[in-house]
């Protein structure tokens, strides 16, 4: 069975050739995440899967109520088998069970079933466009990742890593690449948005075409096993990294080895893209230069510090901070590209405003990575909302809007109502 993905469009309109869907913020606790929002099974039905930039594969939990008259696994032996790098056996820990198409490394039965998305022109979806024989591996791995709770909300996860059985992958309709957009709300009410096979349009109400302020810079991608320190267990991505040279503060560049900005053969080092970790790490000794940076051009703001909020180091009360439209009023981050072009990071995207009981503070949303992680900075959840992203695989390069707020727009203002 070679793979093939068959897919029979539903759309009123020749323009609607692209896809869409919503994603959602929801929090474990006080920890952000995001949720796409798609259709599976047959007949379909509305699913949420955890967002997760760096998969190889998405992944469903099939063991909980999955009913599908078109769901059935991989035969072994296959030719789509063999191209998902597979065995036909998997070791449970108490016996073999052969016969099944085992995706390697990760230890997870291959099965395939309907997927649907709503098409698009980039200002409106449209109707479902459905997909036979997605390819997705059975295990709870968004379990894992979110230790556990949320599986109430949340069946699985949707791989965007860099692979040809990613999601984004299987839904193109250009077999040489795919491209994909992800613009990542902010508000827990109001739901962001991602497109698919879509280099423009992307129109956010009052009307603004976003891809024409994107900037560009090269993207690329090494595979590598993560370590849970928890548990001392492994778990393999695809993650998209970009080439920061240096990072400013307040127009500054603080002093960083720049050995570490570098991913070597193993894939350590660089600057990684993530949607499951909640806020930036960084490295050790590029955090502390960081963090001494910050806190001098703070003061020079006049900003004094409060007792801080973990995970976080540097907190300010929130009545000493003045905002404007682009958040609070702390020192600009920006990340310097190997091509010069900027990503500017504002308050919004900096800092992340805590209030509990006798407490409301703005701290900085970024943490320190410990020694020797494995990716020396990663750009996390938070510092991606309201910042749209375009991943271009065939030219392989990101194009990254910085905040939307400076265009009077945000994720959050995509038009979900079908025309």
């Amino acid at each position: 069975m070679a793979l093939s993905i068959f897919f029979a469009f539903l759309f009123i309109s020749p323009s609607f050739s692209a896809f869409v869907a919503p994603i959602t913020k929801r929090h474990v606790q006080t920890t952000p995440f995001y949720m796409l929002k798609l259709h599976l099974k047959t007949p379909l039905q509305p699913t949420d899967l955890l967002l997760h930039v760096g998969a190889t594969f998405t992944a469903v939990d099939c063991t909980r109520n999955y009913t599908s008259t078109t769901f059935h696994p991989v035969p072994c032996n296959s030719s789509l088998c063999h191209s998902l790098q597979s065995n036909c056996d998997i070791n449970t820990g108490k016996t073999v069970v052969p016969g099944g198409c085992v995706i390697l490394p990760h230890n997870s039965f291959a099965h395939v079933d309907s997927l649907a998305l709503p098409t698009t022109n980039g200002r409106n979806p449209g109707q479902l466009g459905v997909f036979h024989d997605f390819v997705f591996t059975c295990s709870d791995e968004s379990s894992r990742l979110l230790q556990g709770h949320a599986k109430k909300e949340v069946t699985g996860l949707a791989g965007f890593g860099f692979s040809k059985f990613s999601l984004p992958a299987q839904v193109s309709t250009t077999v040489a690449s795919s491209v994909f957009a992800l613009c990542l709300s902010g508000s827990p009410s109001a739901p962001g948005v991602g497109f698919f096979d879509l280099i423009r349009p992307y129109y956010f109400l009052p009307g603004i075409d976003v891809s024409e302020h994107l900037n560009y810079t090269p993207i690329f991608s090494y595979p590598i096993a993560i370590t849970t320190r928890k548990t001392n267990t492994k778990r393999y991505e695809d993650p998209y990294f970009i080439g920061v040279k240096s990072i400013n503060v307040n127009d500054k560049p603080i002093v960083i080895n720049q050995k570490l900005l570098t991913v070597d053969k193993n894939g350590n080092g660089g600057t990684k893209i993530s949607t499951t970790n909640p806020y930036t790490v960084l490295e050790r000794s590029i955090y502390s230069a960081f963090i001494e940076a910050f806190t001098n051009e703070s003061s020079i703001m006049k900003l004094k510090s409060t007792t801080p909020i973990k995970p976080f180091k540097i907190c300010y009360e929130a009545n000493d901070v003045s905002e404007t439209h682009l958040g609070p009023n702390v020192p600009a981050i920006d990340l310097v590209m190997q091509n010069d072009v900027i990503w500017r990071v504002w308050g919004k995207n900096s800092m992340v405003r805590i209030v509990e009981e006798g407490v409301d503070v703005w701290c900085l949303a970024i943490v320190d990575g410990g020694v020797r992680p494995t990716s020396s900075m990663v750009i996390g959840g938070h510092q991606l909302e309201d910042n749209l992203l375009q991943f271009d695989l065939g030219a392989k390069r990101l194009g990254f809007s910085s905040s939307l707020l400076q265009h009077k727009t945000m994720c959050a203002n995509f038009n979900f109502t079908t025309i």
